[in-house]
């Protein structure tokens, strides 16, 4: 397997895939916003090479499920009075309560578990970051931050909006990581917030987006229509000015959470 400067080789279980460019850390820190009074979480840490980058603005409490990175680490960054070390893997634990922005490197095969466990779901949003910068892979980025009437919005991208304001800030192509992974990946800020328009049944929420997208070519009133009589969905649709033949793929966060509204107020 390819090993970086220190020696340490990467891992395929683990999804180790090393930034160390120091121009593409640079945006990458830049991208958080930091003024210095935060602390930052960093999931997966490595061989340190951002956590660098991040120690020389703000303290950083980073969690790394590497046993040969951890001792790597805490050799690296003893000298560093603003530098705590969890080994641990992220999706086994509650994340640290000190921080409050994230800053991470997070590894393709376990994206989706460490996104709900720093936001939450829609049942149980959890806000205590300001801010999460996450590298990750271009594909499932793309897919977050996807509008309505694209190919890549779905049920991901229903479900992270009405979390967090979800933006790409810029791709990162393989050939800067070590060693390279097959696919190019991507940095993207979430803002977790209240959605503007609160959901009265969180539960329903979840359940018509699952459903709304299991068969997305399928009008939106034939997707559903084990929840809700079909004429009543086509009249609530046109009600909030919904055409009656439109897909999932076609409504946007907003309309997804006044039509489940809509739904839930008919139902008690």
């Amino acid at each position: 397997m390819p090993k970086n400067g220190t020696g340490i080789y990467a891992l395929k279980r683990y999804g180790q895939h090393w930034l160390e460019d120091p121009d593409m850390l640079t945006r990458i820190v830049a991208a958080a916003e930091l003024s210095g009074q935060e602390t930052v979480l960093e999931i997966g840490p490595g061989t340190g090479s951002l956590t660098k980058h991040l120690l020389a603005i703000a303290p950083v409490v980073a969690v790394e499920v590497d046993p040969r990175l951890t001792a790597s680490l805490r050799q690296r960054f003893s000298h560093c009075p603003h530098f705590q070390l969890i080994e641990g893997d992220i999706t086994r634990m509650d994340p640290p309560t000190t921080p409050g922005v994230v800053v991470a490197n997070i590894p393709y095969n376990i994206s989706s578990p460490i996104l709900e466990k720093l936001l939450g779901s829609a049942t149980h949003p959890h806000r205590q970051f300001s801010c999460l910068v996450l590298l990750m892979q271009k594909e499932l980025a793309e897919r977050i931050c996807a509008q309505e009437g694209s190919r890549t919005y779905g049920a991901l991208s229903v479900r992270l909006q009405y979390l967090a304001q979800c933006e790409l800030v810029f791709p990162v192509p393989r050939r800067f990581f070590r060693p390279p992974p097959r696919v190019d990946s991507a940095v993207i800020r979430l803002r977790p917030r209240a959605f503007s328009e609160p959901l009265n049944s969180p539960d329903l929420f979840e359940q018509v987006v699952r459903q709304a997208f299991a068969t997305r070519r399928k009008m939106l009133h034939n997707c559903l229509k084990s929840l809700v009589e079909e004429e009543f969905l086509r009249a609530v649709m046109e009600e909030l000015g919904l055409n009656p033949q439109a897909r999932a793929e076609d409504i946007s966060v907003v309309n997804f959470v006044k039509l489940v509204n809509r739904l839930e107020g008919a139902k008690s």
